[in-house]
């Protein structure tokens, strides 16, 4: 099941053309919402310990417009 919603975020993100996450955000069903939270944890604990400042910059900002 969460590869299915994966996928559809994905598909969302090839498809249309956000002018910034805020917008993408705001196209996200709440089944969406709580897969890339879960994967944008994930994402953003490796970038932490890769020292990649910039990439954990990034994916905070998409994470805190979840909520």
């Amino acid at each position: 099941m969460e590869h299915d919603v994966c996928r559809r975020i994905y598909k969302k993100l090839q498809v249309k053309h956000y002018e910034n996450e805020g917008e993408f955000v705001k196209d996200l069903n709440d089944l969406e919402m709580d897969a890339l939270n879960q994967v944008l944890e994930k994402e953003i604990k490796y970038a932490e310990n890769e020292q990649d400042e910039k990439r954990t910059m990034e994916l905070n900002e998409v994470y805190e417009l979840l909520f």
